[in-house]
């Protein structure tokens, strides 16, 4: 029988690439796996860390897994260090701290494809999954930019024109280098960019300070799921940038 492996963050391909070919199940422990209060967690993560890190310990409270592999070195964040040492206390199976600093370039034609922003997220988050290369697509002239790392509630994404591209960590996910700052910080100045964090994620900091580097961008971050205030300040942003609702991909 497979074996049900849980993965936070990017997990080394050495890792994946094992778990792959033993034919075991991958559970992507940053994604929302159960229908459950993240409340669940306050008496094992502190509130004021990211919902992504407090999802992974709810996930962990209700699911069935046999290991864990978490990404604990500079392509997660020193949050993730301290939640694997919660998660190795609380939990009866063996939790793995990696720390991916791979090179190999995968490439990223997700970010660039004309895909609704939605489904690129969905199939850059389901790559993390697999050490196979990307089939190739075409890349679309790029209109709107969303930069940052994936948010935990992908509705966030639906105001974006699906001549979206997709810049920062979400971009190094795709290429399978969590720890390529140069890449991470990368930006068009020619289109407008909206950067995104998490709440309480340290990298806000970068979001907030490549965005005063834009000539037209906005800072936004959301806490656990994406507020009325926070979709409506994306959706004047995008109207002022000059893309009309026909164009965005609430229509």
């Amino acid at each position: 029988m497979p074996s049900r492996i849980g993965i936070v963050g990017v997990p080394p391909l050495v890792v994946i690439e094992s778990i792959n070919l033993a034919g075991d199940t991958i559970v992507d422990l940053d994604e929302p796996q159960v229908r459950a209060s993240i409340d669940q967690t306050a008496s094992h993560i502190p509130r004021a860390y990211c919902a992504i890190l407090r999802t992974v310990a709810l996930n962990c409270l209700h699911l069935r897994l046999d290991q864990i592999y978490i990404d604990v070195g500079p392509g997660k964040c020193d949050c993730a260090l301290h939640v694997a040492e919660v998660l190795a206390d609380m939990l009866p199976v063996p939790v793995f701290r990696t720390r991916n600093q791979d090179t190999r370039s995968f490439g990223h034609p997700l970010c660039a494809s004309r895909l609704p922003l939605i489904e690129k997220f969905l199939r850059i988050t389901k790559g993390v999954q697999s050490a196979a290369p990307y089939p190739p697509m075409e890349a679309c002239q790029p209109t709107c930019g969303f930069w940052g790392v994936p948010p935990r509630d992908f509705t966030l994404l639906a105001p974006f024109p699906d001549t979206t591209h997709v810049f920062g960590w979400t971009r190094c996910m795709e290429n399978k280098t969590p720890a390529d700052l140069e890449m991470e910080r990368y930006f068009n100045p020619a289109i407008p960019t909206v950067f995104f964090s998490q709440s309480f994620c340290a990298k806000s900091v970068l979001a907030k300070h490549l965005a005063a580097k834009h000539p037209r961008a906005i800072a936004v971050d959301c806490d656990v799921t994406a507020g009325s205030s926070t979709r409506a300040k994306i959706e004047a942003f995008l109207e002022l940038s000059g893309l009309q609702p026909d164009q965005r991909g609430n229509d």
